[in-house]
Parts: structure tokens; sequence; C-alpha cells
């Protein structure tokens, strides 16, 4: 209680150290030692908690086997535990009080003044970039781009030159998708360039978008090569985007292969540097200034108002407009603002930010835009250890969504409890604030990135707890929390040298830029891993020579996650069931693995497990029913023959990838009944195994509401009972939510009447293959929303008639509404096709 109350009182002035840090050098360091003292408060709670787990289950493993030798032995050694965590407690709370004496002699106060933003409201921004202020820019640049005399030479350099967030990162996108653009060359590819200049990297990534095909080559004149032939004769079009390298041989060299290019050929580089510029560009450059002031508040005020009109806030227009002044005509710094200023529409609060101390900061002793300063200091503190998380990624690196919020969540920065929502629904609206407010942004259909200046921004607030380790600086890592680096093709020991003094480092996370094969030193896995002992994170995924794992990875009792993906991982040990903490277990890709542990049953508090394309598993252990909190399991890609008996104890999932019924011993359909929360992509498998029709309807998918794709497959042997499976088939009927379907071997003669009902207006993929003994299609043409239908195998059709349209009395819409493709393969009995007899062109996309 003594020291929950200390810890109130240091939070309740955390706002204003925040606030002051970046002028008083006393209050960073105040503030950073308390973190480092909540860090190893968390640690010791953490293995409290771990402790208690421990006792339990073996209180529950030795129920009724107590000797009085065994309790008095198991007793005494709780006792000396809790007597070493009550004198560490006492330790902390001596640490802690002292932060309270040092907080009034930095003069720091309890509420300060300044309120965090609210929530921003997720209905009023359009994700579309809103670009302005450069559609002369464009224009002049597309007319360079579509012009095959632009320089004396085939192949044209064009540069954009301009300060960081001023936009040029902007500019080159919308001319490598501008539509016209693409259709003028043949080949187009874009390379993220950054301050880590690598040859290979840059070259190998040009290759693959060229040839659509992985490279697995290292060797910089073999890339060289093979690009130049590929370039020969053909006009392309490439994007270097943010180079720093003034290397005038490196940069030459980097173009030595595209002068085989036709041309016309284009290069455009994105760079801060007018030397860099000068050295690669044969069209003269172009510089990007600053947006007006004028374009810089359009931009602003549509971050902040979204769809509205600024007008419905007419006491806001005037101060906003003060606001955007103070960007300096940076888009960046705009639409940071704009995000920030759209969570309260209140005068007050546009005022304060408009009078905020932090706009007198000097850019140049902190390399923080004033802008982007306030986007930060103004955002919840939850919000706050998320963005500041993100700073080990290194610039230019895309990641997922999904991928983030695991990491979160093991890290411990997604509160475990917020009015009873879930963790991971929690987790996923911060990410979303956070690119609501352009601190992140989205870089592909699925991936996003940080802007450089964004990225020096959380790097800055992170300063001594992440720390990316990069190989032309050294680093202090005794303090670290949380590590990242980027892969090598092979990383030996002395990379990891510095890290073994870093026994507070929580996360071990390699990445990698490159697809290559990678290798790692043995002596990561059996020396360094195990003596950091706080860790939280561990990655190895993609490390090729990664077959086992050491029985000292047991001692890792605060391990939340845990990536194996992509490694030779043959088995795992069975000390891994020890860590009760661990959430997140990744072994897709796993080829070699063979099984799991016996006891992994034990892992009560895990909820992640992917074993996706371990092609080689056969057979999940009996007590995976014991995972209750088990949320997310991933067998595609298995060759598991049956699910483990009682799976239905899994009330907590909600992601199965594929559900394989099995005969007597096996799990039966039914227990799919006990997963409503189900979401996403689920493959029932297996279906000749369902003995009762009447199971299959116990697996109630009609309500699954989340469930988007939904696979139903029998085995490829000869039907038994066709009534029976279509039965079976009649009855797992799935909501009218449904995207996809896909049938597989199903053995009966026509299709139950759901098939083809107009209610399922969601459908827009639709696979039907191996149905052998099926003699009529069912009604598809009556699916509104139906783009692609591929049916194969179908042995018995000979006749396509107007059933296949839906057509009849009581149906007079046009069939086929969507369909863009329709795919017929080894149809070998079809002789006839009936056309629908009404007159459409909207046919003309399929037949």
């Amino acid at each position: 209680m003594k020291l929950k109350t200390t810890l109130l009182t240091l939070y309740a002035v955390l706002d204003d150290a925040e606030e002051k840090q970046i002028k008083k050098p006393a209050v960073r360091d105040w503030l950073d030692e308390l973190k480092h003292a909540v860090f190893d408060a968390e640690d010791l709670l953490d293995e409290i908690d771990t402790e208690a787990l421990r006792c339990k289950f073996e209180g529950e493993d030795q129920t009724g086997k107590f000797t009085n030798k065994v309790r008095n032995l198991l007793f005494s050694s709780r006792n000396h535990f809790y007597q070493s965590m009550n004198d560490k407690i006492q330790e902390l709370q001596a640490r802690l009080e002292n932060f309270v004496q040092l907080k009034s002699a930095l003069g720091l106060r309890e509420d300060a003044g300044r309120k965090v933003s609210r929530r921003t409201p997720t209905t009023s921004l359009v994700h579309e970039p809103c670009v302005f202020g450069r559609d002369e820019v464009k224009e002049n640049f597309s007319k360079v781009l579509l012009s095959d005399d632009a320089s004396k030479d085939d192949v044209s350099v064009l540069t954009i030159v301009g300060m960081g967030g001023v936009g040029k990162t902007t500019l080159a996108r919308m001319l490598y998708n501008d539509d016209k653009v693409k259709g003028h060359f043949t080949f187009h590819a874009w390379a993220c360039i950054s301050e880590d200049y690598d040859a290979i990297r840059i070259t190998k990534t040009l290759l693959e978008s060229v040839t659509s095909k992985p490279c697995n080559t290292t060797d910089l004149n073999l890339l060289q090569v093979e690009l130049r032939e590929q370039l020969k004769g053909r006009k392309f079009l490439f994007v270097l985007d943010d180079l720093w390298n003034e290397d005038y041989t490196d940069l030459k060299f980097l173009q030595t292969p595209f002068t085989s290019g036709a041309r016309g050929s284009k290069v455009i580089i994105t760079t801060r540097n007018k030397n860099i510029a000068s050295v690669m560009q044969n069209v003269p450059i172009q510089y990007l200034e600053p947006l007006s002031h004028e374009d810089c508040w359009l931009l602003l005020s549509k971050h902040a108002f979204g769809n509205e009109n600024c007008s419905t806030h007419p006491n806001l227009e005037d101060i906003g407009k003060k606001i955007a002044l103070k960007c300096k005509g940076l888009p960046l710094a705009a639409q940071t603002l704009g995000g920030l200023l759209r969570c309260n529409m209140d005068f007050e609060y546009w005022n304060r930010i408009l009078n905020d101390s932090f706009w007198d900061q000097p850019y140049d002793t902190t390399n923080i835009l004033p802008a982007l300063g306030l986007s930060y200091h103004y955002l919840p503190a939850q919000l706050k250890q998320c963005f500041a998380y993100c700073s080990i990624f290194p610039k230019d690196y895309e990641f997922e969504k999904e991928d983030i919020v695991q990491l979160w969540i093991a890290e411990g920065i997604i509160p475990q409890v917020e009015n009873g929502k879930r963790m991971e629904a929690l987790a996923r609206r911060y990410f979303d604030e956070l690119s609501s407010r352009s601190l992140l942004q989205k870089s592909s259909e699925s991936s996003f990135t940080m802007h450089d200046l964004i990225n020096d921004l959380a790097m800055f607030m992170s300063r001594g707890f992440c720390l990316r380790l990069e190989r032309r600086e050294s680093h202090k890592v005794e303090r670290v929390r949380h590590l990242s680096y980027v892969r090598g093709q092979f990383d030996g020991a002395p990379k990891f040298e510095p890290l073994y003094g870093a026994k507070c480092m929580r996360t071990f996370l390699p990445l990698s830029l490159n697809q290559y094969a990678c290798f790692v030193s043995k002596k990561v896995m059996q020396n360094l891993l195990p003596s950091l002992r706080c860790l939280r994170v561990i990655s190895l995924s993609r490390y090729k020579n990664v077959t086992e794992l050491p029985d000292s990875i047991g001692n890792l009792i605060h391990l939340r996650y845990l990536d194996l993906s992509r490694t030779a991982i043959e088995r795992l040990p069975g000390v891994l069931c020890n860590l009760y903490n661990l959430q997140t277990l990744l072994l897709s890709n796993c080829f070699s693995l063979l099984e799991l542990p016996a006891d992994i049953g034990k892992l009560i508090n895990l909820q992640k497990l992917m074993l996706g394309g371990c092609r080689s598993l056969i057979k999940l252990p009996a007590c995976m029913k014991e995972l209750i909190n088990l949320h997310h399991l991933d067998v595609s890609g298995t060759k598991i023959e049956e699910m483990p008996v009682q799976m239905g104890r899994l009330k907590s999932l909600r992601t199965l990838t594929a559900f394989v019924v099995g005969k007597s011993k096996g799990s039966s359909i039914r227990e799919l009944r006990e997963f409503p929360q189900l979401r996403g992509k689920l493959s029932i498998l297996k279906l000749q195994n369902v003995v009762d029709a009447r199971d299959a309807l116990q697996a109630n998918m009609k309500h699954k509401k989340d469930l988007k794709e939904v696979e139903f497959s029998w085995d490829a042997e000869e039907a038994d009972d066709s009534q029976k499976e279509k039965d079976v088939l009649d009855k797992l009927q799935p909501c009218v939510n449904l995207e996809k379907l896909t049938i597989r071997f199903y053995g009966g003669t026509n299709f139950p009447n759901w098939l083809g009902d107009s209610s399922f207006s969601n459908i827009q993929v639709m696979h039907l293959s191996d149905c052998s003994y099926c003699w009529l299609l069912p009604p598809v043409g009556r699916l509104p929303a139906l783009k692609e239908l591929c049916i194969e195998r179908m042995k018995f059709v000979k006749t396509i008639g107007v059933e296949f349209y839906g057509i009849n009395g009581a149906y007079l819409t046009q069939p086929f509404q969507s369909l863009k493709k329709l795919e017929f393969r080894e149809m070998l009995e079809w002789e006839e096709w009936v056309p629908s007899g009404r007159s459409s062109g909207a046919y003309g996309v399929w037949v």
C-alpha cells in the first residue's frame, strides 16, 4: 500500500516533467531514473506473480502426494523467496521516496494545467492522402517523365531536393502511382535508401521488383549484371527515396546497370542534400519549397475538420490560421497538428496549443520540429509509451499493425483491464489513434511506417530505453530495455558482445530488410539469451540454423512472446512449458517441427499459437485443451490428422484457421459451438468423419458473425453416403456476413438450398472444386456481390442451365450483377450451356 501511494504521488507530476525535460536536463535525468525504477518494480511484481503461479501448479500436481518432508522443503523455499522479495521491495520503496524528495527541488508541480487531448473521433478524417499546393510542380514533373527527350542521355535522372517534412516522398509517390506515368514504363521499382546506404540491398530491391521474384544472391557484381540484363532495351521508372550518401564513386557505381535501359527511362531521387542532387542529376533540380500559408492552412484544416467545412467552427478558424503559420509551410507539421487539433474542438484547447512554450524550443539543439514535439506532448500517457516503443524500428522500416499489437501487449504497455475491453481491441485502438494523428503512416495496403522526422522524435523520447544496434556506433547497454537490430546474412558472436551487460533488457528483436537466408551464432542461444533474465520478447525468426532451444530458456520467467517462425526447429524443450507468462508462440513455416511438448497445457496465459506451414506436424498434444486463455491458433498448412479431445474448452479462441474433424478419439465437430467469437478464416476439414448430421448443426456456424472466409472440405475418397454429406453441408450453413466460400470434395448429388440464396449479399469469392457427384450447379447468379467464381472438376455436370443464373418465376433481378472473373477447369463431361435468355451486356465480363 505504501509503495502504491508513493507511485501515485509521482504520477501526479509526470505531465509537468514530460514538458520540462526538453529545457531542463536535470528533469530529464530525474524522469529517466523514475522510469527505470518503475520498470524494475514491474519486473519485481511479475516475479512474485510468477512464483505464485508456480506454487499453484506444484500444489495441484502434488495433491494427495505430500509427505511432511516434501511439504517442509516446499514451504521453506517459498519463505526464502518471499523474504528475498520483501528485501527488494523495501529497497525499491527507498528509491521511489528519493524521487518524491527531489521533485520539489526540480520545481515539478502536480496538475500543471496542460491537459492531454481526448481520443480522436474516428469518423471525421478521410484516410486518402491530402495534398495541397503541389499541382503545378506535379504537372511539370509529369511532362518530364513522359518525355523521351528530357535529357541528352537515354536515362534521365530527376532530383527532388527539400528539407525534411516538406513533402518530397509524397510528391514522388504521387508521380509513381499516376496512371499515365505507370502506363508509359515497362518496369517500375521503388527503393527506400535512408541513412544506412547499402548498395547490395538497393540493387536487390530494384531487381526483385523488376523480375517479381525473390533473389538470394548477395554478390553485388552478379546483382548488377542481372539487373542490367533485365533492363536492356526496356523503359523503366525507378524511385530512390531519401538518399543521403554523398560519395561520388558509390553513387555512380549504383547507376551503372541503369545505362542499359531504353531511351526515355527515368530515375527519380529524393534528398535533402543538393550536393547529392548535383552529382546524380542530368535534368534541372526540382527544389521543393515549403507550402504557402494558404495551402498550409488548407492542409491543416483538412486534417483538423475532416469532411466538415471549417466554417462550421467559426470561432476556431482565425486561431487555426495562426497555428498553421507556425508550421512554416511544412506539410508533415500541418497534418500532425491537424490530427492533434481534431481531438478537441474547443477554443481554449486550440489557444493553449497556439501559445504553448514548446514552440520556443530551438530545433538545432533537439532536432525535433516544435509541431511534432507538441503532437507528442499532448498525447495521453499510454499513447506516449506506445509511440516511443516504435523507435526500435529503423527509418523506412515497414511493419504490420497486428505485429505491433502483439508486441505492445507482450511488453506490458497495454493496460490489462479497461472497462472490460479486451487488450487486443484496446491495442488496435491505440494504433489507430497514432495513425489518425499521422504519427504512424500507411505505406501499403497492410503496412505502416514512420516519417524520418517522426522517427527522430520517437528516438529522442525513448533515448536510454530503446536501442537499435547499428554497426557504425558503440552503445551503453547496461540499462537498455528494448533492443532491435537488422539481421545480417551471418550474425556472428562479436556483433552481440556489447549485450552481455544488458541485464535489464526486455526485448530482443531482429528485423529483416532483406529476405535472404540468415544464420546466427549458436552462442546467442546458448549463452546470451539465457543471461538476459528480464526478457519478455525474443525473436529468432528466419535464422535457418536454429534447430533447437537450450533448456536454459526455461529460466526466462518473464517471457511473453517467442517467435521461432521460419526456423529449422525440430522439437521444443519440455522446460518451455514452465514459462507460465508466455502469451504468443509463433512457429509458422517451421517445416522441420515434428511435435509440441506434452506439457504445453501448462502455458495457461498463451494467447497466440501460430503453427501455419509446419508441414511435418501431424499431432497436437491432448493437453492443448488446458490452454484456456488461447486466443489465436493457426494450424494451416500442417498435416494434423485430428483435433485433440475437448477442444471446446478453449472458449477464448478468436482465430482458428482449421478444425480437423476427428474419428472416435478425435474432436467432434460439435466442439465448434464453444467458439462464438471466431473471426477471419476457418477451414473445416475431414467432414467425412461427422457421424451424425445433427452434430454439424450444433457447430452453430450460422451465428459466427465475424467469420469472413469459410472452407468446407471432405477427403478425396469416394463418397460413401451422399445424402449424409448433403445433410451435413445443409446444417453447416454459415452466417450471411460471409465474404468467401470454398467447398472441396463434397459428395452430395446436389447442393443445399442456402447455397446461392440472395441473403448472402456479402459473398464476393466462391470456389467449388471436386464436387464429383453433383449434376447441377447451385443458383449462384442470385449473389449480388459475387465477383469471382471458380468451378473445377465437377465431372457429373453435363449441362449448365437456367438454374445456374438463379432465374425463376419469383426471381427477376439481373443475375451476376458484380461478376468480373469466371473460371471453369477440367469439366470433362460438360456438353451444353443454356443461355439465360436475358439481354444484357453484363455477361460480357465473364462469358
